[in-house]
């Protein structure tokens, strides 16, 4: 298949934002070369190998060569993703804000102590009971709030990733483009906030599309101006993609504690700003 220059252009960029998870760190490298060979694996099996064979040669060989490339990584990289763990076990204040995302990535055997906040839904238990008197307090107002998701596995993050990565490539893109566009909406394993037990992706009961009108229903309004009260912020605002790395969720809550959450609010910023003043 002929590659033009919009394309070439395209796949320059990929290989050097592949070079720069490298260097943010040794686990996140880890994750994308194992990322990769589950999509691609499950490419073939899908029967779409030969429509996309030239792009799945060319990212066959990438994960080669990132594989290659992570194998002679430093220790002070992995040490990196260790530290996040680390500092979220510590009975530190700091544990709140530890920062995850692509250029912090969190050490994949990291398990918090977890406590059930509805059944089947599990967080942080440090959180637990602020969350819970959130919900409490929401539903006193006549409020209905559902949570999709709040502490996910790193394995449980990788099929997530991995199922929206081939929604992209059955609806037309190409393995690289897919991969790009996932990184959007989905955090690449072990790059979520999930994985803490801090974070929780939550909906009205009325509406459950993940999506930008969650933004006008009764509950997500509540939440942007009350979830500060108990620890949490919304963590991926609008107008703020370039510096989260991820789009608008309205239906994203991280906490963080009350005195941040209550300043990250109340100067519509990110944790990444708020941790950079």
């Amino acid at each position: 298949m002929r590659v033009d220059n919009s394309r070439a252009r395209f796949l320059k960029k990929y290989e050097q934002r592949l070079k720069k998870v490298l260097i943010a760190g040794f686990a996140a490298g880890l994750v994308v070369c194992f990322l990769l060979n589950m999509v691609i694996n499950r490419i073939r099996i899908g029967g779409i190998d030969k429509k996309y064979k030239t792009q799945i040669t060319e990212l066959t060989k990438k994960n080669e060569k990132l594989s290659s490339q992570v194998k002679s990584g430093t220790s002070n990289n992995k040490t990196d993703t260790e530290a996040g763990a680390s500092e979220l076990s510590s009975e530190e204040d700091t544990w709140s804000l530890v920062l995850i995302n692509e250029e912090h990535p969190l050490d994949t055997g990291y398990t918090p102590e977890l406590a059930e906040i509805r059944e089947g839904t599990f967080v942080d238990v440090r959180i637990q009971e602020e969350a819970a008197q959130m919900f409490k307090d929401a539903a006193e107002e006549g409020l209905d709030m559902y949570i999709v998701s709040a502490y996910r596995s790193y394995d449980t993050q990788r099929d997530v990733f991995n199922a929206t990565m081939v929604d992209w490539i059955s609806n037309g893109s190409i393995p690289l483009e897919a991969y790009e566009e996932t990184k959007k909406s989905v955090a690449v394993p072990g790059t979520s906030e999930h994985a803490s037990g801090l974070a929780m992706d939550i909906t009205s009961a009325q509406y459950g599309e993940l999506d930008d009108k969650q933004a006008d229903t009764a509950e997500a309004k509540w939440l942007a101006k009350n979830c500060w009260k108990y620890g949490f912020i919304l963590r991926y605002p609008p107008e703020k993609s370039e510096i989260t790395g991820i789009i608008f969720e309205p239906w994203h809550y991280r906490y963080v504690g009350k005195d941040a959450a209550k300043e990250i609010m109340e100067k519509d910023i990110t944790l990444e700003e708020y941790l950079a003043q």
